[in-house]
């Protein structure tokens, strides 16, 4: 503000000297000149003020197009929410590689400037010509998400998985919260195609909710009686990284009110050697089964499995290695930017967004809870060893890897010596690979 206010204080005192002091040698050699000097006099004073009109106007414009000028209290408060998203991400180390750029982003999104239905600045993310325009066509059209999966798919190990499939059904009774919280939207006046993009926040799997809103909430398509679907990505999108990066803090009360203290004492027995031929074959089977399934979800679901295959197959390291690092990266960052940039306070500050993100935080929970007590009704037929540890159904929700290190980091309070996550590995990489399904289905359905 110092700077803003020198920068005008100079540019005040140029005008006024410019037209206070400057004077033309002629205006004095002609002084005896009756005719000519009041001619020229004239002349001068006119270039005077045209010369201020001028300056005042310069300054009139600058003031008009700058920041400080079209700032609003959205502005300021999108602004706030950006720098706390950071400083989360730093202070607390929430998510840091999603939580700066989408924090980047939204204050970016929200600085000020001049806008008017006849001038397009191409600035914005929403003014069509800008360079966040551009690169929010990847998170408007899917285009980012199922890079992301390609991604996942390059850097997870099924081995888990394999071992124990049977704790794969805590991963899809955790999805138990996107269907709830799909009715739950309905109830609310959310038209269909928008309450099944809401819903599926309950997944806690940010590339998925990206996806599904930029099919059935973009602002774009039609509804049956004409009018457009609202444009919910930017609130959708940041709800569901939001609740990705607070698992730490929203998972472990649920997991102590609903698991007993010697139900988390549980032991699992060790998970059984997975040979290099179940590895490359549950990819491929995987791929044909889910499109088979839900054809919906093959933009997901076919990159998460073909970068599983490149990984598996032991022939392709080069490209799994940059799928996995330098292109995921890449990604993640034009993906967290844009997001953010997309919550423009205009259209992020609305009751809808409020309403999205209580039923996302409802639908998180409903979801941590539906994989806890799953497991808990899964042990009353299992006995001795074979007993699954109820904590572990928290990692359904398909947060990678973080609800799995929250349900080793509860296990180890329970027991020192109890390490729960291998086990929890299983349901967590399993509510990936279900909530794009639900996605899949949802879109077949409402799309």
């Amino acid at each position: 503000m110092r700077r803003f206010i020198t920068v005008i204080g100079i540019l005040v005192i140029l005008s006024i000297s410019w037209t206070a002091f400057v004077k033309p040698e002629k205006e004095k050699e002609n002084l005896t000149k009756t005719e000519n000097a009041v001619h020229h006099g004239n002349m001068m004073h006119l270039n005077q003020d045209t010369d201020t009109e001028g300056a005042t106007k310069g300054l009139r414009k600058f003031w008009e197009y700058s920041g400080f000028r079209n700032a609003t209290k959205g502005h300021l408060i999108m602004i706030t929410v950006g720098l706390f998203f950071i400083f989360l991400a730093i202070r607390y180390d929430y998510e840091p590689l999603l939580l700066i750029p989408i924090g980047t982003g939204i204050i970016i999104g929200n600085i000020p400037f001049y806008q008017d239905g006849d001038i397009n600045l191409q600035l914005g993310i929403y003014q069509s010509g800008s360079v966040l325009n551009y690169l929010y066509f990847g998170v408007l059209k899917g285009v980012y998400p199922p890079l992301i999966f390609l991604g996942l798919g390059a850097m997870t190990d099924f081995s888990s998985l394999l071992s124990n499939p049977r704790l794969m059904m805590l991963g899809a009774a955790a999805q138990l919260g996107i269907f709830l919280t799909f009715l739950g939207a309905l109830m609310l006046g959310f038209e269909p195609p928008e309450a099944g993009a809401i819903g599926i926040i309950g997944g806690a799997d940010g590339p998925t909710a990206i996806f599904l809103s930029s099919r059935l909430a973009n602002g774009v398509n039609i509804l049956p009686d004409g009018t457009a679907v609202k444009n919910l990505i930017g609130p959708i999108a940041i709800a569901a990284y939001s609740y990705m990066a607070l698992v730490p803090v929203i998972q472990p009360p649920i997991m102590r009110l609903l698991v007993s203290k010697r139900e988390r004492r549980i032991r699992m027995k060790p998970p059984r050697a997975v040979s290099k031929t179940e590895k490359i074959l549950f990819p491929i089977i995987g791929l044909m089964l889910t499109a088979f399934i839900s054809p919906s979800s093959l933009p997901l679901l076919g990159m998460l499995f073909f970068g599983n295959i490149l990984k598996e197959s032991g022939v392709t390291k080069r490209l799994a290695e940059t799928a996995r690092t330098s292109m995921v990266d890449i990604v993640t960052i034009l993906l967290g930017l844009t997001v953010g940039a997309s919550t423009q306070a205009d259209v992020f500050l609305t009751p809808d967004s409020l309403l999205i993100f209580l039923l996302g935080a409802i639908s998180f929970m409903i979801a941590t809870a539906g994989g806890l007590i799953f497991a808990k009704i899964m042990n009353l037929f299992l006995r001795g060893e074979n007993r699954i540890n109820p904590l572990v159904g928290a990692a359904g929700v398909s947060a990678v890897p973080d609800s799995a290190r929250v349900v080793q980091n509860e296990g180890l309070r329970a027991d020192p010596t109890n390490h729960l996550l291998m086990h929890a590995m299983t349901p967590n990489v399993s509510g990936v690979i279900g909530s794009a399904v639900a996605a899949g289905i949802l879109l077949s359905f409402l799309g």
